[in-house]
C-alpha cells in the first residue's frame, strides 16, 4: 500500500517484516507448494508436499511465540502490539492467540490430509478434480494422489490468519476471499462420493460469493459514513455521532450477513449440513475448527473496535440471532439419522453460544479487577471447541463398511464392544461438545455464560442453557447407539489408521480432557493476551 504524503509526493509504508514473517512464512510455504506441483516429479509430490506444509506451519507456530513475547504495552493499559503495515494489520495480543489456535489446527489438517492407510494406501481426494464421476477419465485417475490440497490448505490458514488480525475493512474483506476460494475448491474434491462433493462445493461457492458480496456493500456504505475504511477511524465517526446514521445501521448489517455466514450462524446456515456432509472428512475436519476461530476473531475485533461505542445497535441483533441460532441447530440436531449433519447442526448451536460470549462486551469502567472479559471467554471457547470438533470429525472417517465411509448413526450399532477405544475417545469428544463437567466444553460454556450474565444479557443465557440441556440428548443418543444397540451384519466397522490421524486424534482428546480438569493455563493465556489495539 503506497500512501500518498500533503505535498503530492509518494511515500512508502512502513511494514514490520519482524512481526509479520509468520504470516509471510505460511504464504511463502503456500507458493512453494504451487511450484512443488508445478515442476516435482509425481512420485515425489507427496512427501513434498507434506514436508512443506508441515514445517512452515511448525516454523510459523514457533515464530507466533516469538513476536508474542516482543509486543510492546500500550499506554500503560492492558493492550500491547503494533501495526503491521500502517494500521492495516493490527498485531496484538488476541491476534497473537488466535494465530497460534489456527495454526495447531492447521497441523491437525495437516496430518488429516496426509492419511492414505483408511483409503488402502491412496488419499481421500480426487485424482484428478476435473475427471468426472463414473468415467474413464476418473478411473485412469483412481491411483493418482491429489497434492494441491497441500497449497490450497496453506492458502486458507494464511487467510485465517489475516482475517482476525485485519485493521481496515478493505484488508478484511481480502483475507474473506483469500480463506474462502481454497475451502470452495477443496469441499468438491473427495475421492468417494463425488457427486455430493461437487454439490457442497457449488452451494458453499454459491452462497458464499452472495455473503461476499453483502459484506462488500456494507463496506461501501460504512466508508460512506465514515469517510475511512480503518477501524479507528469508524470508532471515532461513531464516537462523535458523524455521519448518516440509516448508512452506519444498514452498512453494519451488511457487513454482519458476510461474517455470520462464516461462522454458520440462523439464518445464514442453510449451507452448513450439505457441505460438511459433502466435503471430505479431513476438510470439513479442518473447515468446521478453523474457519471458526478466523471468522469469530473478525467479528470480535469488527464489533469491538470498528463498533464499541455501537454497542447499544448491534447488540439487540446478535441476541435475536444467538437465540435463533442456538434453537434452530439443537431442534434440528435432534431430528438428524446422519452423523456428520448432526455434528454440523450441533456445530450450528456452538455458533450461539459463541454469539452469547460476543453479546458480554461491556465498557471498562464496568469490569471489574479479575473478572474475565468477553473476549478472553470467546478466545478460550474457540479453543475448546476448534479440538473437540478435529478430534470428532477425524474419528467419523474412521468408520467404514465396503462402500467407504459410512456416516448414518444406525450402522455405528455395537461399536462400543468391537471397538471400544474409538467408540470411548467419541464419546468423550460428544460429552466435551454437551458442556458435561470435567470435559472443556463445561469450561468454555460456563466462561461465555459468565460474561453474558454480568453484561446483562440473561435470556439470551437462559435459552442457552435450556438449548444445552436439550443438546445432551442428541449427544447421549450416539452413545447409546454405540454401546447399547447389537450390531448386526450391517453395521459399519473402524479402519485403524495411521500415526498421523491418531496424533491428531490424540492431541484433541487430551485437549478436552485438560481444558475441562486445568483450565487455568489457556485461560491465563487468553488473559495475557490483554485487549484488542485501536
Amino acid at each position: 500500500m503506497i500512501a500518498l504524503a500533503a505535498d503530492g509526493t509518494f511515500v512508502k509504508p512502513h511494514i514490520a517484516y519482524g512481526s509479520l514473517w509468520p504470516l509471510l512464512v505460511i504464504f511463502g510455504a503456500a507458493c512453494l507448494g504451487v511450484l512443488i506441483e508445478a515442476f516435482c516429479p509425481r512420485p515425489w509430490r507427496y512427501a513434498a508436499q507434506f514436508g512443506t506444509a508441515l514445517v512452515a506451519l511448525l516454523v510459523a507456530l514457533v515464530g507466533v511465540g516469538f513476536v508474542a513475547n516482543g509486543l510492546p504495552r500500550l499506554g500503560g493499559g492492558s493492550a500491547r502490539g503494533l501495526f503491521g503495515s500502517d494500521g492495516t494489520i493490527a498485531l496484538d495480543g488476541p491476534t497473537m492467540f488466535l494465530w497460534g489456535l489456527v495454526l495447531v489446527l492447521g497441523l491437525g489438517g495437516v496430518l488429516l490430509f496426509a492419511e492414505r492407510r483408511v483409503e488402502a494406501g491412496v488419499s481421500a481426494f480426487s485424482g484428478q478434480a476435473s475427471a468426472l464421476p463414473g468415467t474413464e477419465s476418473e478411473r485412469r485417475s483412481a491411483g493418482l494422489d491429489h497434492t494441491e490440497v497441500y497449497p490450497l490448505l496453506l492458502f486458507a490458514i494464511g487467510g485465517m490468519m489475516l482475517f482476525p488480525a485485519s485493521g481496515d475493512l478493505l484488508t478484511m474483506f481480502v483475507a474473506l476471499e483469500v480463506l474462502s476460494l481454497p475451502l470452495y475448491l477443496l469441499c468438491g474434491l473427495a475421492r468417494r462420493r463425488r457427486l455430493l462433493s461437487q454439490e457442497a462445493a457449488m452451494k458453499y461457492f454459491l452462497l458464499g460469493a452472495f455473503s461476499s458480496g453483502f459484506f462488500l456493500y456494507g463496506v461501501a456504505l460504512i466508508y460512506g459514513y465514515a469517510g475511512s475504511m480503518d477501524f479507528g477511524a469508524i470508532n471515532e465517526a461513531v464516537t462523535n455521532d458523524a455521519g448518516n446514521q440509516t448508512l452506519l445501521v444498514i452498512g453494519m448489517g451488511m457487513l454482519t450477513v458476510g461474517l455470520l455466514f462464516k461462522v454458520g450462524a440462523a439464518p445464514f446456515h442453510a449451507w452448513v449440513p450439505d457441505v460438511y456432509q459433502g466435503a471430505p472428512t479431513a476438510v470439513t475436519a479442518f473447515m468446521a475448527a478453523a474457519t471458526k476461530a478466523a471468522a469469530f476473531g473478525a467479528i470480535l475485533r469488527l464489533f469491538y473496535v470498528a463498533f464499541g461505542q455501537a454497542r447499544w445497535t448491534w447488540q439487540p441483533m446478535l441476541w435475536v440471532i444467538a437465540i435463533l441460532t442456538m434453537l434452530l441447530g439443537t431442534v434440528l440436531a435432534l431430528v438428524q439419522t446422519d452423523m456428520k449433519r448432526m455434528l454440523a447442526y450441533s456445530s450450528v448451536a456452538h455458533t450461539g453460544f459463541l454469539l452469547t460470549g460476543v453479546l458480554g462486551l461491556q465498557g471498562v469502567d464496568d469490569i471489574h479487577p479479575g473478572q474475565i472479559t468477553s473476549l478472553q471467554a470467546v478466545m478460550f471457547y474457540l479453543v475448546t471447541y476448534g479440538l473437540t470438533t478435529l478430534g470428532a470429525f477425524a474419528l467419523v472417517g474412521l468408520v467404514r463398511d465396503s462402500a467407504g465411509e459410512q456416516s448414518t448413526i444406525s450402522r455405528w450399532a455395537g461399536l462400543g464392544k468391537h471397538s471400544p477405544v474409538v467408540a470411548g475417545v467419541f464419546s468423550l469428544f460428544l460429552l466435551g461438545m454437551a458442556g458435561i463437567p470435567l470435559t472443556s466444553g463445561f469450561t468454555g460454556k460456563w466462561a461465555v455464560f459468565e460474561v453474558a450474565l454480568a453484561a446483562g444479557a440473561w435470556p439470551v443465557v437462559l435459552v442457552a442453557v435450556l438449548a444445552s440441556a436439550a443438546a445432551a440428548f442428541f449427544y447421549v443418543r450416539v452413545i447409546v447407539v454405540m454401546y447399547f444397540h447389537e450390531p448386526d451384519s450391517d453395521s459399519a466397522y473402524v479402519v485403524h489408521p495411521s500415526m498421523l490421524t491418531s496424533t491428531a486424534i490424540g492431541v484433541a482428546a487430551a485437549a478436552t480432557i485438560a481444558l475441562g480438569v486445568v483450565p487455568g493455563p489457556v485461560l491465563d493465556l487468553a488473559r495475557s493476551a490483554g485487549e484488542f489495539i485501536r
